[in-house]
């Protein structure tokens, strides 16, 4: 379940931040609730690591303001540092060091020493089930444990907030899901509010609300259900040898809301049954195949943007 306390642990407004004359973020609000997984879902170069950075208080804000579990995040960016757990999409573990070692290290940053330090990383071990992979070298280890290694390390100074930068990249889908499990269970046992970048579909489903995310602005926001409930009825997708000029035929002959994706004839309808026949049987020779399918986030992403989450900017 989602947070339930309504309570906010992240509050942003009007965020606009630019390198140069590219405006990477535009008037960007959000509100997440304690106890959430939220992610922000859209295409590589959209603006979501730049967000991402702004929250990890890597970056200031050009305009707008953010708030941490009510802490400002420029004028108390110290105190929301030691709120937050940050996983970034590229490794920050020490290959050569042993699972153990790299926890230790880590402790050590935030001043944490002896019994208390030993305690926190053999609690952290278990729930990620990898305390009898402690004394491995990383290098040694498959990806998924090596993320598992990651966000145990983010845990260590019991944060209230975890960061996830496109957390799944470069796992197979086995360790996508162990990464997964250990998130719901994180925040399900712990409270702990999860935020995180994504550009796969699989993993804005997982999430209790999303936001959609392109060319620096939020084109959409909502549980993923909510979000695909807004399309309506199915997908119709048609592959076809000239798809311009069977979409216009379409419109002109049936009177249908077609439009061009790819290399493909896409529509959406709440009454696909009842007319696919009729289309393949008018245009029979122009058909090469026809695919129906449920709304996706996909579908939802270029319902409102013109164009699909694989275009990067």
């Amino acid at each position: 379940m989602s947070g339930s306390s309504g309570q906010s642990a992240v509050s942003a407004r009007e965020l606009k931040f630019s390198y140069g004359q590219r405006l990477a973020l535009d008037g960007i609000s959000f509100e997440v609730r304690v106890g959430e997984i939220y992610g922000f879902l859209g295409p590589n170069g959209g603006g979501k690591s730049t967000l991402f950075s702004i929250l990890a208080t890597l970056l200031r804000p050009d305009q707008g303001q953010v708030s941490v579990l009510g802490l400002d995040i420029v004028e108390e960016a110290a105190l929301v540092r030691h709120q937050l757990g940050v996983v970034f999409q590229s490794p920050s573990v020490d290959e050569h060091l042993t699972v153990e070692e790299n926890l230790v290290h880590q402790g050590h940053l935030y001043g944490l020493r002896g019994v208390d330090l030993k305690s926190r990383i053999k609690v952290l071990l278990e729930r990620f089930s990898i305390d009898d992979r402690r004394d491995d070298r990383i290098r040694t280890l498959s990806g998924g444990l090596r993320r598992r290694v990651e966000i145990a390390k983010a845990l260590l100074h019991q944060p209230r907030l975890l960061l996830l930068d496109e957390p799944s990249t470069g796992l197979d889908p086995g360790a996508r899901r162990d990464v997964w499990k250990a998130l719901e269970e994180l925040r399900s046992s712990h409270e702990v509010t999860v935020m995180l970048t994504t550009h796969f579909m699989e993993e804005g489903d997982r999430c209790d609300r999303l936001a959609l995310v392109d060319r620096g602005r939020l084109v959409a926001q909502g549980s993923p259900e909510s979000l695909k409930g807004e399309i309506g009825g199915e997908v119709v997708l048609i592959t076809t040898d000239d798809p311009e000029a069977l979409c216009v035929e379409m419109r002109q002959r049936l009177d249908l809301d077609a439009a061009v994706q790819g290399s493909r004839v896409r529509l959406e309808t709440e009454r696909a049954h009842s007319f696919i026949a009729q289309l393949v049987e008018t245009f029979a020779d122009r058909i090469d195949a026809l695919s129906l399918a449920k709304p996706t986030l996909e579908d939802v992403f270029l319902h409102r943007t013109g164009r699909g989450l694989g275009e990067e900017e």
